[in-house]
């Protein structure tokens, strides 16, 4: 499989869905601002989040599809219909499971809600009951992309990347429908209708991966539930899992709870506009990435080809670089410009704009991190070994609670952003030494050669950057048009110039570019 050709296919949907977040984003702070209204519904929007990026993105997916791949390529099984017979003793488990955790969830919505906000710093108790009532709402969501995750695992082990990948689409167009055609003046009432959107795109989401299974003629049939050794192996193999692939969400949920119960209203507001800056990156390389790099890496490993499975590992650490160290440099000098030329209109002003800077910048310090932990883990799942992770992954929410409540009071929004980051370091710094000290990861020459002189090229765009943030500010807070394009020739001007610089220092040559063109 060529690497490049399937990350840009996985990689150009979730861009797309991104660029789609970002429009539903600049939307929801035009009609709902940063206040209590959009605190409460991100708060219940984001248990869901996690989930999503648990299940979908993370720990089903990690622990899944090595096991089906296993199914199909048994040289001694019946290949695809022994993949398809253990996935639906998977679905026979996880579905009933799934039943019951989403009505304890609503039994106990308010627990749950109390402890992602800590009761919310200053509201009342009609505020509070408000959030509840809107985690109520969202709390189905959490078992349909459950359901979602499957069948996902399944098309990815079929190497069929892009229908995965464009699912997420769904459920920003659903949101972006909400915004456009269901908000009002009083910014509770579009808040609740976000909510229900949420629910929704999880069906329609559900509904696609289901047709797109049949299509590809899987055809899951219900069976009755039963622990046989491969679903209780895929159980063992999940739950650490989503504790390795979730340290930067539970990290996020930490950070959520203390700002919403420490800091004023709008705080968590700003910290989710910068986190969704701060996805988009990841969006594009890191979840494209940790898609194709499992399957990949597992089938190399399958089928006894360590060195190749090294090689795949070097390439995915060397477009992780790539696109990673520019992404932090320009979003870290021109967050100023790029939020104001999404959010500062309607009920978002410039204070908030200022805000939302100050806690992109933190978060964008660990943006590599949480990109190479996509690159690093596969190297475990791959091999079956999903505890490793999970102990590195405690370690990192440990010191994150610590840095929070180090940074939280003097630093304010930028305090949880910055110990996410820092903690998201950590992780990875771990995952890193012991791939290597058990023989499993040794950087190559050419990653060698090149990482360097990709960081210097990205510190000169930064510098360029930096004396140009002063033309296009006016140009970012004019009519929708003209500050869309004045971030957008921002932004282009930034990759030129990046591009420029790697030349510039030796990372790529020119035979390099035509390589890449060609594939």
């Amino acid at each position: 499989m060529n690497l490049t050709r399937a990350l840009g296919s996985v990689g150009g949907l979730t861009l797309a869905s991104r660029v789609l977040g970002l429009v539903r984003d600049s939307l929801f702070a035009r009609f709902v601002g940063a206040g209590f209204a959009s605190d409460a519904f991100l708060i219940a929007f984001r248990l869901p989040n996690m989930f999503r990026a648990l299940f979908a993105e993370g720990a089903f997916s990690a622990a899944f599809i090595p096991m089906f791949n296993r199914k199909v390529a048994d040289p001694e099984g019946r290949g695809l219909s022994d993949g398809v017979t253990f996935a639906e003793d998977a679905l026979s488990v996880l579905l009933p499971v799934l039943i019951v955790m989403t009505i304890i969830m609503e039994i106990a919505a308010w627990p749950v809600t109390w402890l992602l906000s800590g009761g919310f710093n200053e509201a009342t108790p009609a505020q509070f009951a408000f959030a509840v009532e809107l985690s109520r709402i969202t709390f189905p969501y959490l078992l349909l992309i459950s359901l979602v995750s499957l069948l996902g695992g399944i098309l990815n082990s079929l190497h069929r990347f892009w229908v995965a990948a464009a699912a997420p689409i769904l459920l920003n167009l659903t949101l972006i429908a909400a915004l456009l055609f269901f908000h009002s003046h009083e910014p509770l009432f579009t808040a609740r209708n976000q909510a229900i959107a949420v629910t929704i795109s999880g069906a329609l989401q559900l509904l696609w991966l289901a047709w797109a299974c049949r299509r590809a003629g899987v055809h899951l049939r219900f069976r009755w539930p039963r622990l046989n050794p491969d679903v209780k192996k895929l159980l063992s193999l999940i739950w650490p899992a989503a504790a390795g692939a979730g340290a930067v969400q539970i990290n996020l949920v930490m950070s959520t709870a203390l700002a919403a119960s420490l800091l004023s209203a709008g705080s968590v507001s700003y910290i989710y506009f910068a986190d969704r800056l701060n996805q988009l990156p990841l969006g594009l390389i890191g979840i494209g990435l940790g898609t194709v790099l499992l399957p990949t890496i597992s089938s190399q490993l399958g089928r006894g080809e360590e060195a190749a499975a090294m090689e795949t590992q070097n390439r995915g650490m060397e477009l992780a670089l790539f696109f990673t160290l520019p992404a932090t440099v320009a979003l870290i000098v021109c967050g100023g410009p790029i939020v104001a030329a999404l959010f500062q209109h309607g009920k978002f002003n410039p204070g908030d704009t200022v805000a939302t800077a100050q806690a992109l910048a933190a978060f964008s310090i660990g943006l590599p991190s949480y990109i190479l932990v996509k690159v690093l883990t596969p190297g475990y799942y791959a091999r079956q070994d999903t505890r490793t992770p999970v102990r590195f992954a405690t370690i990192s929410i440990g010191v994150n609670l610590i840095l929070n409540l180090a940074f939280i009071l003097p630093l304010k929004h930028m305090g949880p952003p910055l110990a996410t980051a820092l903690a998201s370091t950590v992780n990875v710094w771990m995952l890193w030494h012991e791939l290597r000290r058990r023989g499993h990861f040794t950087p190559d020459a050419q990653l060698r050669r090149r990482a360097w002189r990709l960081a210097a090229a990205a510190l000169l765009m930064g510098g360029v950057m930096y004396f140009a943030n002063d033309l296009f500010r006016p140009y970012t807070t004019g009519p929708s048009l003209e500050r869309w394009g004045a971030m957008f020739v921002l932004v282009a001007l930034g990759g030129l110039v990046y591009v420029a610089a790697t030349f510039l220092f030796g990372a790529f040559r020119l035979a390099d570019a035509r390589r890449l063109i060609r594939r």
